[in-house]
């Protein structure tokens, strides 16, 4: 006969009884040990930190306790050698310490052989010594097991005492039902204990996940806005570098025919270049999304943006250490919307704090540090997405730099970031600022409270929900050669602070 045609009851009948042997026959005896209780659980968490190490312990204590209670009953209900074969009890009360359905089947067993060797007749088949045991046996071995195992040890012990009650001792003594009870009510404890501990592991494995995926879509998200910055970036300088192709073999008389095929196949890869470009942005561009159309901010830019801060109510100083010189321009625009994001933090969460914003141009490479102080005044729950910092980050890898977050010492929250920058690419940074190919206007300047990537000098971002500490990476060398600031912040001399 086969599972398939067997009848619904035989199905049910044989997976019950397979329940059974599972909980309760299949290494019954097996050792296993009761660990102490975590320090950071919900019990240890209610005591001073000196007396955790010592409440780890508290449910090993318990039945230590309920042992020795057994011991004290069997001393005081019996003489001699009743005494010590009741005292035998709390050595089973031990045992569901290391081997909790065993301890069951032996507090089971060891009853009626405790009634007949003590000759105890009052209450039986469950003398004080042994309902109390017992009841802690069933007890310890159902929280260390599950619900199920409980509802088998009971059903067994209820059982076992009508049978005993109705045929050794011709009718049903009071204790079965004070067993049959207190047990029920307190397995029915364990049981909830049980249920509400792993819906708390449901919900927090749920978290994780939902946390995971939350950081792996805005770090997605936030490298399709730096795509879609990059394109304007390169588009602009690939534009240029077509136009002086196509008009170069003009400027100069009679250029020879080798001259005006190598501009003419500069010209074609660069319109190339461009056309691909297009393709590959309109994969990562959302069908609702249109490009600014200002020009992409700047490092020059950040006075505007500091100058909105303010308005907004930030008091903020900007300093600049080094000789200002130009930088690439994916440089600049990552750098630009950094500190973009960090002001809007420290709008969101510190307000009444004050701000600075440090600018590095160091020997090799381009450092930044925005710091604000402790927040002043209580703070709103921010409606934001909590990722900020992750967007940051992914500008501060894409330019193969480092980037660290974390909370001061007063309390406050600093940001810092270095980009390394080689002196060739320093040399061929951006003189002016490029114009983006289409869309509608941005001001570079303008405070909002949404996405910082996709309004161009906008104080702005999703907020960040988790911070860590990084390592500055800013300095005051300045690149050789240097000795008067140059470039887009031109205007504002080498180690100058502006308020």
């Amino acid at each position: 006969m086969t599972d398939q045609t067997r009848s619904p009851e035989f199905r049910l009948v044989a997976h019950v009884l397979d329940g059974l042997r599972q909980d309760l026959v299949q290494g019954a005896f097996t050792y296993r040990s009761f660990p102490p209780i975590r320090t950071d659980g919900p019990l240890a968490r209610r005591f001073p930190q000196p007396l955790r190490q010592t409440v780890v312990w508290l449910p090993h204590l318990a039945v230590l306790g309920v042992a020795f209670v057994v011991w004290w009953l069997a001393a005081t209900n019996y003489y001699g050698p009743a005494a010590i074969v009741s005292g035998v009890t709390g050595v089973v009360v031990l045992l569901s310490l290391i081997t909790p359905v065993g301890a069951f089947w032996l507090s089971l067993c060891y009853t009626p052989f405790l009634s007949f060797a003590t000759g105890e007749t009052w209450g039986f088949p469950w003398p004080p010594v042994s309902l109390v045991a017992h009841v802690a046996v069933m007890v310890v071995a159902a929280a260390r097991t599950r619900p199920r195992t409980g509802a088998w040890m009971w059903l067994i012990t209820a059982t076992y005492s009508v049978f005993v009650s109705l045929f050794l001792a011709q009718g049903v003594d009071g204790s079965v039902g004070v067993v049959l009870f207190v047990s029920a009510l307190l397995l029915m404890l364990v049981a909830l204990f049980h249920v509400r501990r792993e819906a708390e592991q449901e919900v927090a494995a749920q978290q994780t996940v939902t946390a995971f995926e939350r950081d792996r879509r805005t770090t997605l998200e936030e490298r399709t806005t730096i795509a879609r910055e990059l394109h304007d970036v390169v588009a602009h300088h690939m534009s240029v570098v077509a136009i002086q192709a196509e008009a170069a073999p003009y400027r100069v008389e009679n250029p020879p025919p080798e001259l005006e095929a190598a501009f003419a196949t500069i010209r074609e890869n660069a319109v190339a270049a461009l056309a691909e470009l297009r393709r590959i942005l309109g994969v990562v561009r959302a069908e609702d999304y249109e490009a600014p159309n200002a020009p992409q901010p700047v490092l020059a830019d950040l006075d505007t943006l500091l100058t909105n801060v303010r308005e907004a109510g930030l008091p903020v100083e900007k300093t600049v250490t080094g000789a200002v010189r130009p930088l690439p321009q994916g440089v600049e625009l990552s750098a630009y919307r950094i500190v973009q994001e960090a002001l809007s933090n420290a709008l969101r969460h510190a307000p009444g704090s004050t701000a600075k914003v440090e600018v590095s141009y160091v020997l090799g490479g381009f450092g930044l540090r925005i710091v604000n102080t402790a927040p002043q005044r209580l703070v709103k729950p921010s409606p934001g997405a909590g990722h900020g910092i992750t967007g940051m980050r992914e500008r501060v890898a894409m330019l193969n730099g480092e980037m660290t977050a974390d909370v001061t010492e007063d309390g406050g929250y600093e940001v810092a970031a270095f980009v390394p920058v080689p002196l060739a690419e320093q040399d061929s940074g951006p003189r002016s600022r490029p114009a983006s190919p289409s869309g509608p206007a941005a001001s570079p300047g303008s405070v909002s409270g949404t996405d910082s990537a996709s309004h161009t000098g906008s104080v702005s971002g999703t907020d960040s929900a988790s911070r860590t500490h990084p390592a500055t990476g800013t300095g005051s060398d300045p690149a050789p050669g240097s000795g008067t600031p140059s470039g887009p912040d031109s205007s504002t001399p080498s180690g100058t602070k502006e308020t």
